[in-house]
């Protein structure tokens, strides 16, 4: 189908529109079409205030072709661009639409709070008295206006559903299986057995980074799901999140079937187009390092409002970073991300749980998710030894317990820090403290859980509670209350190796088991 976009002054001067139409550009999107309204107004007045870039030679530049329309009102003319576009076949097309805005009332005290004001009484019963029109009515639509639509824009479209229909019929009957393939894709459903060969990691003490682990398990999900398509913002060979199988290939202006996306360094853009393609009910995913989400956040925003099925993959998720230093290392972001409503945000601790975690994610058709991942090393648990990692699907569960079921304390950790909670909980328990170790990878599915169930993993009972994060703090009073403490950045990393880096701010078993210890006593 064709893309058509209505877009203002005040779109093309966000840096979002350049990323986008550099990339169709790039790609030769010649599906697109954008009509920009070019009315020289944005809030603060004319647009000479802060914008004086001749915008056909700037999308010319893009690869674009490009065209202007004098008078918004010349509809033959904007006919004849229009087709223009449906006959170019290598590359997108902008058309510059000359317009005149529609300004409010003079009588507002500042013209410019006028920009977009509603007419008033008085201006719109002039505008009816004008045409022609009935001025003491409201709402009113005359008898031959539905009569109109139904022989135009109603005839044309029954005929174009028809035509549809028979095409969709015809295409069953000569490839039955793709199309099998649309409907499931329509009806936001997944192929029978798509999880069947995901991944189950053995115990590892030495383990694997999560962004290794994911990388396996993507590669698993992917071929059991024909129409998941995704990329990153020119970080692959780093986040694990190339399709490396048979027939994936990489998508271009060359081949339009291929499943891996080269966004480019363009994080916003490549988040909106995977809101795109989720919209589309394709499975798309975009990947980077975690610190770069800062950029992606408007379009993770209106995946979670547009309840798309979005699938953000960032790596690199904390000090763990290493020497690329503070710059590099999200601090702040988990608590961000967990403040967005509706996206779940999920940091799985070990390689089983990391295919807990795209098992349980890719089932929803109307959440998005932040996945985050480890660049070091992370020990794979023994589920023969601690509870299954199914227990990732509640968002929190028990993986580690006192022999009676009946804790002192309890441990919460979530990533590369559960092995940190683990190793404490063997630790406290030698020494005859009852722990309990809550291995908690998502908040938001834990807060979807009933009362009891969530009172099951935290007893109100106890309230001598260690949070362990390698992030700040921020949100974790929640789950500690006030009698708790947290193993948590008291501010931003610093550039070291990841092992000194965990020694200078406490994520040691040591710091654990004392700020346990110390619970205990203040109870």
């Amino acid at each position: 189908f064709d893309v058509y976009v209505l877009c203002s002054d005040g779109d093309l001067m966000e840096g979002v529109a350049a990323e986008a139409a550099s990339l169709a550009g790039h790609l030769g999107l010649s599906n697109l079409c954008w009509l920009y309204d070019n009315n020289r107004i944005t809030i603060e007045g004319d647009t000479s205030l802060a914008f004086s870039e001749d915008m056909a030679t700037r999308f010319a530049g893009y690869g674009w072709n490009t065209a202007h329309l004098r008078d918004a009102n010349d509809v033959d003319s904007l006919s004849t661009h229009l087709q223009t576009f449906k006959d170019t076949t290598d590359r997108p097309t902008l058309i510059v639409v000359d317009s005149h805005i529609a300004w409010g009332s003079p009588n507002k005290q500042d013209t410019h709070d006028a920009h977009g004001a509603p007419l008033g009484e008085d201006e719109i019963r002039l505008t009816k008295h004008a045409y022609g029109w009935p001025e003491d009515k409201k709402f009113l639509v005359p008898p031959e206006v539905p009569q109109h639509f139904a022989a135009t824009v109603g005839a044309r479209g029954a005929a174009a559903r028809e035509k549809w229909d028979a095409l969709l019929k015809d295409y069953g009957a000569k490839y039955p299986e793709l199309a099998a393939e649309l409907k499931m894709i329509e009806a936001g459903e997944l192929p029978q057995g798509w999880d069947s060969k995901l991944p189950v990691f053995p115990a590892d003490k030495k383990g694997m980074a999560s962004r290794a682990s994911s990388g396996k398990v993507l590669q698993a999900v992917a071929k059991g799901i024909p129409w998941m398509i995704g990329g990153s913002a020119d970080l692959a060979p780093s986040t694990k999140t190339l399709m490396e199988f048979d027939g994936a290939g990489s998508f271009g202006a060359d081949n339009y079937g291929g499943r891996n996306f080269h966004f480019g360094i363009r994080e916003h853009g490549m988040a909106a187009a995977v809101n795109g393609m989720a919209t589309c009910k394709l499975r798309p995913y975009g990947s980077t390092f975690f610190i770069f989400s800062d950029y992606c956040r408007p379009s993770m925003r209106l995946s979670a409002i547009m309840h798309l099925p979005a699938v953000y993959v960032f790596t690199h998720d904390s000090i763990g970073v290493g020497e690329d230093g503070p710059t590099h290392q999200p601090v702040e972001h988990l608590a961000a991300l967990r403040a967005i409503p509706h996206l779940a945000v999920m940091r799985p601790g070990d390689a089983n749980e990391v295919t807990e975690a795209w098992r349980t994610f890719m089932t929803w058709t109307h959440r998005p998710v932040a996945l985050f991942l480890t660049r070091q090393n992370i020990p794979t648990l023994d589920r023969t030894k601690y509870a299954a990692a199914s227990g990732v699907a509640r968002g929190a569960y028990i993986l580690a317990d006192a022999a009676d079921g009946k804790p002192d304390v309890i441990l919460m950790g979530t990533g590369s820090e559960l092995s940190l909670c683990v190793d404490a909980y063997e630790k406290l328990t030698q020494s005859g403290v009852k722990a309990r170790v809550v291995s908690m990878p998502c908040w938001e599915l834990f807060e979807d859980q009933d009362l009891a169930y969530r009172q099951k993993v935290l007893p109100p009972q106890v309230t001598a509670r260690v949070a362990v994060e390698r992030a700040g703090s921020f949100g974790w009073e929640r789950y500690i209350g006030l009698s708790g403490q947290t193993v948590t950045m008291p501010g931003f990393g610093a550039s070291a190796p990841d092992t000194v880096l965990s020694k200078h701010f406490g994520f040691t078993v040591e710091k654990v088991v004392s700020t346990a210890q110390a619970c205990l006593k203040s109870k």
